[in-house]
């Protein structure tokens, strides 16, 4: 269903419609309307006309998420729309604001805020090119780098080398874009555009680069911090980090695969352990915190029960949980709080069914996203999942994939989505008799797209059609085989690929030149 337009925006999208008209006419506008004539803009995608725009931004504030946002002359939400026309054309006129003398509007521009944009898998304009965070982080980096060199040795005008703007952004670093990145941090001071960090992604950097960047993005001011996939980041080294730099305002953390790994802790690090868990209760604002992969056994209460803050969002996937671990979770401080709770990767039918539904019962009020991959969920669970499911009135997500679940219990589950009446999202596994007779779960990567695809199809359609006939054709069901999209890793999809080969490699010629000296 089409947003309604207001006849001021109407009267905007006509003048942006004609871009040269519209560029010409930008002197005369007044300032109020440069907002709703951006948001027509980026519609539409009148590039030419957003860099304008922005080239003689009279306002204190460029805020992009809630220029695009939803606003009373258009209610559509245009900020997920990452679209590359429109963003290019967006910071090259912030350049070009630098550049250019003063207009008829004085240079009043201070904080210009681009962490409001929200990158998702389908892209609506026209052009169908994202500019991702990746490429923002790139372009901002090099266009901070463009105006130091091209005011050094310049004579300003009367106001114009006063110019200060701060600009609110979201950075994702990786080593092939880490030089620029430094360099424009290094030179924030220098230069008119001053970048602030507000949410940090690092991933593919060594440890020292990793650390030297989380430094110069001046952390006292860092929300966010995503540490991913291949920084080698372990528990002593996070140690490290937090007694060196201190994180006032981290609200979200983000640690990479084996940060942790209990099975063999000496004395000594235990104490690591017990040091970080304190470090972490000084992240007063800390809410959100992702742990996947490591093997925290015996050891969620010596890393949580220190926070003063109870978390919102908890991914604790794959790591090794045991009964005094669920035990704890569910009667923490944290439990009624979980808004995001991903328990991937354990078995919960088996080892802790009862612990688990009081974990859930807890924080059924708040629960918006729950995420059961790969946790044995059988036919003869599916009951006892939806008594434990039915209080969860605000649950929009739920993912359940690779679980060894028959059509018919899939059918079953299905009906009661019908009743869950915030439900948006759906992920559900292929079902179990889809797949040759003997295959067995956890399904590995090589026999994962062996199922009956035609019968996997019919059954899908019977799904949605039980959704239809509740009334609840809104819910999105589907099955990604390999995961959920995730607009980080397919924007440096070939990036990491190189990397994982080259590791590859590497190991390989290790294990050769081993097998030399065996045989000499």
């Amino acid at each position: 269903k089409a947003a309604m337009k207001s006849l001021r925006f109407v009267c905007a999208e006509a003048l942006v419609s004609n871009a040269e008209f519209a560029r010409r006419s930008l002197s005369s506008v007044a300032h109020n309307l440069f907002p709703l004539l951006f948001k027509a803009s980026y519609l539409l995608e009148r590039g030419e006309v957003i860099h304008d725009l922005v080239e003689s931004w009279p306002l204190v504030e460029l805020n992009v998420g809630k220029l695009l946002g939803k606003t009373a002359d258009y209610q559509e939400d245009l900020s997920h729309r990452t679209c590359s026309v429109c963003l290019e054309s967006c910071l090259t006129g912030l350049r070009d604001y630098v550049l250019h003398p003063p207009s008829p509007y004085l240079k009043r521009l201070k904080v210009v805020d681009l962490t409001g944009i929200k990158d998702v898998e389908v892209q609506f304009c026209e052009c169908r090119k994202p500019m991702g965070r990746w490429a923002r982080t790139q372009l901002l980096s090099k266009l901070c780098l463009e105006l130091l060199l091209h005011t050094q040795g310049v004579q300003w005008g009367p106001g114009a080398a006063e110019i200060s703007i701060d600009v609110l952004i979201d950075l994702f670093v990786t080593e092939r874009n880490y030089e620029l990145v430094v360099q424009a941090l290094l030179t924030r001071r220098s230069c008119p555009l001053k970048i602030h960090c507000v949410a940090l992604r690092a991933d593919n950097l060594t440890l020292q680069k990793f650390f030297y960047i989380v430094k110069l993005t001046d952390p006292s001011l860092l929300r966010k911090l995503e540490v991913v996939h291949n920084v080698r980041l372990e528990m002593e080294h996070l140690q490290i980090l937090f007694s060196s730099t201190r994180f006032p305002l981290l609200a979200s953390l983000t640690l990479p695969a084996r940060t942790f790994n209990v099975r063999r802790l000496t004395a000594a690090d235990e104490l690591v352990l017990s040091a970080i868990g304190e470090k972490l209760s000084e992240m007063t604002h800390l809410t959100e915190l992702s742990m996947a992969f490591s093997i925290l056994t015996g050891r969620i209460r010596k890393l949580l029960s220190p926070l003063k803050t109870p978390l919102k969002v908890l991914d604790v996937s794959n790591c090794s949980l045991n009964h005094a671990d669920m035990a704890y979770l569910a009667n923490s401080l944290h439990s009624n709080h979980l808004e995001v709770l991903d328990l991937s990767g354990h078995n919960i039918p088996d080892l802790y069914p009862a612990t688990f539904f009081k974990l859930l019962s807890h924080s059924s009020s708040v629960l918006r996203s729950l995420i059961l991959e790969e946790c044995n969920i059988q036919d003869n669970h599916v009951n006892m999942l939806i008594l434990g499911l039915s209080p969860c009135r605000k649950l929009q997500e739920f993912k359940f994939l690779g679980n060894p679940l028959s059509s018919e219990a899939l059918k079953h589950l299905f009906r009661f989505f019908c009743e869950l009446p915030m439900l948006k999202n759906v992920e559900f596994p292929v079902p179990r008799d889809c797949y040759p007779i003997g295959t067995t779960y956890p399904i590995d990567d090589a026999n994962l797209c062996t199922f009956d695809r035609q019968k996997y199809d019919r059954v899908a359609e019977e799904l949605k059609c039980i959704l239809l006939q509740g009334n609840r054709e809104g819910v999105k069901a589907s099955t990604p085989l390999f995961g959920s999209y995730d607009a980080a890793i397919e924007e440096t999809n070939n990036e990491l690929g190189t990397y994982l080969m080259k590791s590859f490699k590497e190991t390989l010629e290790k294990f050769t030149n081993s097998l030399k000296e065996l045989s000499l």
